[in-house]
């Protein structure tokens, strides 16, 4: 693919990844593909993908902060913990064949379109703030999970602060797009000294992300969701059903 169409193939990729990612999660299932059929292997393909999953909580958190929604205190004390996991599962992510590791992904992947088709029932527009040591605690397997993968960290998250700390939505999102946004720079840096970023792909890949990270944070999660997900769960069947070789 020529190298013009590919950066404009990105950029709109990234848009919509962008405000997935930071309307719900998942957003990554659309864009490591992406890169892996532009000749990225997987494991440069993850280490690239994170420039763009850095500019775009970058891109979120400040439209949240213009929104009037931040509590920095509560996302940096939630976010120290996933960073001994980020490490740890960076490191593993850089270590694997790639061939185990491609594998690894389409599986993950496969995995979280049956949660896109599953009925979702864990967000709700509670008030209540509750903290205490079992969302640390799963602040520091995420963090591996994000460190290693990435794909579908968001729901995992989601998760965690919907039932252990009973927020609402929008302070859902508040957070996790901090919490990805710490623990992304540990491991962004561990892909860069080992050579699996592609810069040019992870910048043009940034802009769209950023872009679409930034709307997501100004437009309702809810609206036009469940459509979005039965589109990009058909997309990345094909592209998981690829990875693994079974076509």
């Amino acid at each position: 693919m020529p190298d013009l169409l590919a950066i404009i193939v990105l950029i709109c990729i990234g848009v919509v990844a962008g405000f997935i990612n930071v309307s719900a999660g998942g957003g990554s299932t659309l864009t490591l593909p992406a890169l892996i059929f532009l000749g990225l292997d997987a494991s440069a393909a993850n280490g690239t993908n994170r420039i763009a999953i850095l500019l775009q909580n970058v891109s979120a958190v400040q439209s949240f902060k213009q929104e009037k929604y931040f509590d920095f205190k509560t996302s940096l004390k939630l976010s120290v913990f996933t960073l001994p996991g980020a490490v740890a599962g960076a490191v593993l992510a850089v270590r694997l064949e790639d061939e185990i590791f491609q594998k690894i992904l389409g599986i993950v992947m496969i995995g979280i379109i049956i949660s896109m088709i599953l009925p979702n029932n864990s967000v709700r527009n509670d008030q209540q703030n509750k903290s205490n040591i079992g969302i640390y605690l799963s602040m520091i397997g995420i963090g591996f999970y994000g460190g290693f993968i990435q794909v579908g960290v968001g729901f995992l998250l989601m998760g965690s602060l919907k039932y252990l700390m009973k927020l609402n939505l929008v302070l859902i999102n508040m957070h996790k797009v901090f919490i990805v946004l710490i623990y992304t720079m540990p491991a962004l840096f561990i892909f860069m000294i080992t050579d699996n970023v592609n810069w040019l792909f992870g910048i043009t890949l940034a802009i769209g992300n950023a872009l679409g990270g930034w709307w997501a944070a100004k437009i309702s999660v809810k609206k036009g969701e469940k459509f979005i997900k039965i589109v990009l769960a058909a997309a990345v069947l094909i592209m998981s059903l690829k990875l693994l070789n079974l076509f």
